[in-house]
C-alpha cells in the first residue's frame, strides 16, 4: 500500500514490479491500493485499525529521495494504530518461520501485546530466547512469570540471558539478537505523542533505526 501525496514515480514502480512479482510465485487473495493525499498517517491508521498485522519496512536514512513517506511514519502508526507490527529491515535477511526467536520482556502492557500477538510464531520456532528487565515494584520475578505464560501456551524450548539494563538497552537487545541468531525480535513499543511531538523510549528508537533482524513490535 504506496502512500503520500506526490509518490515518487521510481519508488512506486519497484513496489508494483515485486508486488506482481510475489502474487506471481505465491497466488493469494491480495489487494494493490494506493494511498494519495494529506494526513498520510492518520489515513493509514484507519485503514489499519481493521488489520490484523502491519507490515513496515526499515526507513532508509540515506534514501534522499524518501519524500512520499513521513519520517515518523513507523513509530506513528505502530504508536496511534495500537496493532501490532513486523518491521521488516534494510539489511539483513527475513524468514516467515523463524527458526530463532528473542523475546525482550518487560511487564508492561505493550511487551504483553507484542507477545501475545506473536504466539503463533514462538509456538513454530526452534528455540525461543528470552531476555527481561527487572523492576522494583514486581510482585513476581518477570522470568518466572514469563515461563509459565510461555509454558501454557505449549513452548518449552526457552533459553534465559541476563537482564538487561535499562542503560543501552536497545543496543544490548540488538547484539543479543545477533549472538544467538535470532530471526526474530519481538518486543513493546514505547512512546508518546506530546504536543504533536512524537516521543519514544531510548530502546525503541535504537531497535527502529539499527535493527538488522525483522522486529515484532506493539504498543
Amino acid at each position: 500500500m504506496p502512500l503520500g501525496g506526490e509518490i515518487d514515480p521510481d519508488h512506486r514502480e519497484r513496489a508494483l514490479a515485486l508486488f506482481e512479482r510475489l502474487l506471481l510465485h505465491h497466488p493469494t487473495r491480495c489487494d494493490w491500493r494506493e494511498m494519495r493525499g494529506e494526513p498520510v498517517i492518520e489515513r493509514f491508521v484507519q485503514r489499519a485499525l481493521t488489520c490484523d498485522l502491519m507490515v513496515l519496512g526499515q526507513r532508509d536514512t540515506r534514501d534522499a529521495s524518501g519524500f512520499d513517506v513521513p519520517v515518523d511514519f513507523i513509530e506513528a502508526v505502530v504508536l496511534a494504530s495500537g496493532k501490532p507490527a513486523l518491521v521488516v529491515p534494510l539489511s539483513g535477511s527475513a524468514s516467515p518461520k523463524p527458526e530463532k526467536v528473542l523475546v525482550a520482556w518487560r511487564a508492561t502492557r505493550e511487551s504483553a501485546h507484542a507477545l501475545s500477538a506473536a504466539l503463533p510464531l514462538l509456538q513454530s520456532a526452534e528455540e525461543v530466547h528470552l531476555v527481561a528487565a527487572a523492576g522494583p515494584d514486581d510482585p513476581v520475578p518477570p522470568m518466572l512469570a514469563l515461563r509459565i505464560f510461555l509454558r501454557m501456551h505449549g513452548i518449552e524450548r526457552m533459553h534465559e540471558h541476563r537482564t538487561l539494563q535499562e542503560r543501552n538497552a536497545g543496543e544490548a537487545l540488538l547484539r543479543l539478537a545477533t549472538r544467538v541468531g535470532a530471526g526474530l525480535l519481538v518486543m513493546g513499543a514505547y512512546g508518546h505523542s506530546r504536543a504533536r511531538e512524537l516521543v519514544l523510549g531510548g530502546a525503541t528508537r535504537t531497535v527502529l533505526a539499527d535493527a538488522t533482524v525483522p522486529v515484532w513490535m506493539a504498543h
